[in-house]
């Protein structure tokens, strides 16, 4: 007797069923792979260059070579050795966090719309000012302006004289873990992060953080 319609249809779908568990399978193993290992899969692309700083106790502080500055991952955090970066200033200039070693620096995250990253900068000009002999840095890093708008901003309303850089594509605050506005990362003269701050800073905050991070 011949087979019904069912059953010539449910021998079908055993057939089917080895082949779609096998592509379910190699989809599952391609979808892990990206979330597990991510770009690194396909290369780092346009990724910028970094140098990891190192603290030598005799003969103060080397670099390493360059290595892809890091993407979205874990934030900096104390302890942790301060990703290198290369920025433009306003005046078109490339300005490295490597430029600076042996000097302690002030990493801050800002934007013009950002009402507490206005409200601290005064701080930041009095401290540059006031540490001026320690060899204070301050590269104030702004996210994803214009060049025009962050000009005006800074040197002509605000008179400020520490450093302006433009992060275009926002990389380097996703490297250092920046996502709201503002953030300061403060790196002492061997590298290392001493202090990271989220969010609106006081002066006494600011000083406290100092104390730490000159030595």
């Amino acid at each position: 007797m011949p087979p019904d319609g069912n059953e010539t249809q449910k021998e079908k779908q055993k057939e089917r069923n080895p082949a779609l568990l096998v592509v379910g399978l190699f989809v599952l193993g391609i979808a892990l792979a990206m979330l597990l290992f991510g770009g690194r899969l396909f290369g780092n692309g346009q990724a910028a260059k970094s140098v990891v700083f190192e603290q030598v106790p005799s003969s103060g502080v080397v670099n390493r070579e360059d290595v892809p500055l890091p993407g979205r991952g874990a934030p900096l955090n104390v302890g942790d050795v301060a990703h290198n970066f290369s920025l433009t200033d306003l005046d078109g200039n490339q300005v490295a966090l490597r430029d600076f070693q042996g000097k302690p620096v002030i990493v801050n995250f800002w934007a013009t719309w950002c009402p507490p990253c206005r409200l601290e900068m005064p701080e930041f000009q009095r401290a540059y000012e006031a540490y001026a002999e320690d060899d204070l840095v301050i590269l104030a890093v702004n996210e994803a302006e214009q060049s025009e708008v962050v000009h005006s901003f800074f040197y002509e309303q605000m008179g400020y004289t520490y450093t302006p850089l433009l992060d275009e594509e926002g990389q380097v605050a996703e490297a250092y873990g920046a996502i709201g506005l503002p953030a300061t990362f403060f790196v002492d003269a061997g590298g290392e992060v001493t202090a990271v701050h989220r969010g609106l800073l006081t002066q006494g905050q600011l000083e406290l953080y100092l104390e730490q991070t000159i030595r």
